[in-house]
């Protein structure tokens, strides 16, 4: 074959190779091409996760709940409420810095509109609790704040120490499930957090004696049943929010909010530790006329 036609049949193949290598590219597409844009319905890029002070929970199944939690009161994961300042389309819209002393805390409750609410439900003969605590849970506040036409709740605070605090609205809707959102609070000037207290089973308040029967059981439902005495004697209790008595159990780290069922006509509390650990109780009763708050540390196993 001469040196012409050999040239000439070396190009028509080369031709045909750069042919197939075209094709085959158009096909892949370029190494290193981004991943392809998401159905409709999708999101291109994760948002990033809301910090409601508690990572380790579980994510949410289908539906909106990590677990078939107790769905009167609007409990999160593990019936642990408290842990964020949104859910449900309902914000806590509150000051997130206060100075010691005395000052009136102002603050709304937005629902799905972003339109304060106005309308509440009664929760144990109130349309919203609100409890302050200093992270290291001093200086336990439960206060009753009064609601204006426009839905603004305002009520006077007395912070004597500097540090954070953690602030829980408690309500409910009208017709809807209860539900308890919080935010941080922090109060400028050095502060010292004091450690909990050891775990105990009871505690004197004003002179009443105060013992608790009964144990925290992570993952099962506990009774808690308190005793209030007198020098030796027992002590009669008066009505307060329509019960005997009142209790606030808050979980060790992100503090999240126990929901906590109280026994009608009886100083006993039904209420379940969703992680071993330990957990502050505020007790509240009243006699004559005055509401003492008993504290204690208990320790879930």
């Amino acid at each position: 074959m001469s040196v012409p036609v050999r040239l000439a049949a070396f190009a028509a193949v080369l031709g045909l190779l750069l042919l197939a290598g075209l094709g085959v590219g158009r096909a892949v597409g370029p190494v290193g091409a981004s991943a392809p844009e998401p159905m409709a319905g999708g999101h291109a890029e994760e948002q990033e996760p809301v910090d409601d002070g508690h990572a380790d929970e579980p994510e949410p199944a289908e539906g909106g709940h990590a677990e078939d939690a107790d769905a009167g009161h609007g409990e999160g994961p593990s019936g642990v409420t408290g842990l964020a300042v949104s859910q449900d389309g309902y914000t806590l819209r509150a000051p997130t810095t206060a100075e010691v002393g005395t000052s009136d805390l102002s603050f709304v409750v937005e629902g799905p509109d972003r339109a304060p609410v106005t309308e509440y439900d009664l929760t144990h003969e109130r349309e919203l609790h609100l409890v302050v605590v200093r992270r290291d849970t001093t200086g336990f506040q439960h206060l009753h704040p009064e609601r204006a036409a426009d839905g603004t709740w305002s009520t006077p605070l007395t912070l004597d120490e500097p540090g954070a605090y953690r602030v829980y609205a408690d309500f409910a809707p009208a017709g809807e499930p209860a539900r308890t959102l919080a935010t941080d609070l922090l109060v400028a000037g050095a502060s010292t957090p004091q450690p909990w207290p050891a775990p105990t089973t009871s505690t004197t308040v004003d002179g009443f004696d105060v013992r608790l029967t009964g144990d925290l059981h992570a993952g099962e439902e506990s009774d808690l049943l308190f005793e209030v005495t007198r020098d030796g004697a027992p002590v009669e209790l008066e009505p307060y929010l329509g019960a005997l008595g009142h209790l606030v159990v808050l979980r060790e780290g992100d503090l999240g909010y126990l929901h906590v069922h109280a026994d009608e006509g009886a100083l006993e509390f039904a209420t379940t530790a969703p992680s071993t650990g330990r957990y502050r109780l505020f007790l509240q009763f009243q006699v004559h006329g005055v509401v003492r708050t008993a504290e204690l540390t208990q320790e879930a196993r």
